[in-house]
């Protein structure tokens, strides 16, 4: 074979092999981008609707969601639990599919969004080498959840400013443009992630919403970790809960949101609004800049050496050793957490405007030393 040929034929070589990785990315992209994850609802669950219910701009858009209705026997007060705001923070997206598998209330309404940002779900972030999903062992078989970006998809949302401006005037980074809790209370006919946060604003206000909790996480380095913020008018409520949490084995410190923190939950929902707005932190290994490689058993066990390492050296703030931070853990601390406030606002708010009262989920007790993993309580 001549010089000539041989180009050729090395050309031709590495033309197929980029355009076979092509293909094969290419599909990998296109399946998780429209994978559908089963959610298996509970005898709890009375109904369902969209969220583009409260905002038309959303029907057929990756951004619009399904949101599950909890409706009690007995009337009540009302309480919306968001999950999925950030798909890299699995506890928050699973606290809520175990409420709507196990859950079931006896008085009030209990509405549950266990993917918040849909389009966040629909991709990873770049470069972190995360895997597309866990899996939790239940008596069905495998379940299969999805791990997904702490932003709406770039696809749907194309592209980032070099500055996104706030309404409120607040400027931050360009891409916080698809976080959306930096987005509330929305804009109706904005960018997508604005819409979504206008649809869930909209809804509040639409059904007079008593309570709204966003389930999140945190890095174990990060200050506010194992934590619940609270709106101002949320604060006496929320000290109860605090007080009963305590009682209940589960450490939880009380911050007051930010004023001057504009476009989260805690804040926009309580300010243009009547809910109470809570919005609560659990520590999350997979999530921080200290952790290896961030793999499957690190999501579930939330076992890290160098987490070890760096609270022997008081970096952390969070408790922190060798049997590490694991899911069913951080769901514990959820769950039990949206337990106390709503016994709380029944405490507080219950002879105006009736209780909310939830049974069915396990406790944080359950979860931790009661001998059954969150797979015990998923259907």
């Amino acid at each position: 074979m001549n010089l000539k040929k041989y180009k050729h034929a090395i050309t031709a070589v590495c033309v197929l092999g980029s355009l076979a990785v092509a293909g094969i990315a290419g599909k990998d992209f296109y399946d998780f981008r429209h994978y559908e994850e089963v959610i298996i609802p509970g005898e709890g669950v009375t109904s369902t609707f969209q969220l583009s219910d409260y905002n038309e701009n959303l029907k057929g858009t990756f951004g619009d969601t399904t949101v599950y209705v909890m409706e009690g026997e007995k009337e009540g007060g009302s309480f919306l639990v968001l999950g999925g705001t950030h798909p890299n923070e699995p506890s928050g997206h699973m606290a809520a599919i175990t409420m709507i598998e196990s859950g079931k209330v006896e008085a009030g309404t209990v509405y549950v969004i266990p993917r918040t940002d849909n389009s966040a779900f629909t991709h990873n972030d770049a470069q972190e080498a995360s895997p597309h999903f866990f899996h939790i062992e239940t008596e069905s078989g495998t379940r299969e959840f999805v791990f997904g970006s702490r932003a709406s998809n770039p696809i749907d949302q194309w592209p980032d400013p070099d500055v996104y401006t706030h309404q409120s005037g607040q400027t931050l980074s360009g891409s916080e443009m698809r976080n959306i809790n930096r987005t509330y209370p929305g804009v109706k006919d904005g960018t997508l992630t604005e819409q979504i946060s206008y649809a869930i604003t909209n809804m509040i206000t639409t059904l007079d919403i008593d309570m709204e909790m966003d389930l999140h996480e945190a890095s174990p380095e990060y200050p506010t970790v194992n934590a619940t913020v609270a709106h101002e008018r949320a604060m006496d409520m929320a000290s109860m809960g605090i007080l009963e949490l305590q009682m209940a084995g589960v450490d939880m410190s009380l911050e007051p949101s930010p004023v001057t923190l504009r476009g989260l939950t805690h804040r926009e929902l309580g300010d243009h609004t009547n809910t109470l707005a809570l919005l609560m932190e659990t520590g999350n290994p997979s999530q921080g800049r200290l952790h290896g490689a961030t793999s499957e058993e690190l999501i579930i066990d939330g076992k890290d050496k160098f987490y070890e390492k760096a609270a022997e050296l008081g970096y952390l703030y969070i408790p922190y050793d060798e049997n590490g931070a694991s899911l069913d853990m951080r769901i514990g601390r959820h769950l039990q957490g949206c337990v106390e406030y709503m016994k709380a606002f029944s405490d507080m708010y219950g002879a105006e405007k009736g209780e909310i009262i939830m049974t069915g989920i396990p406790s944080y007790e359950d979860l931790t030393s009661g001998g059954k993993t969150i797979g015990d309580y998923l259907n």
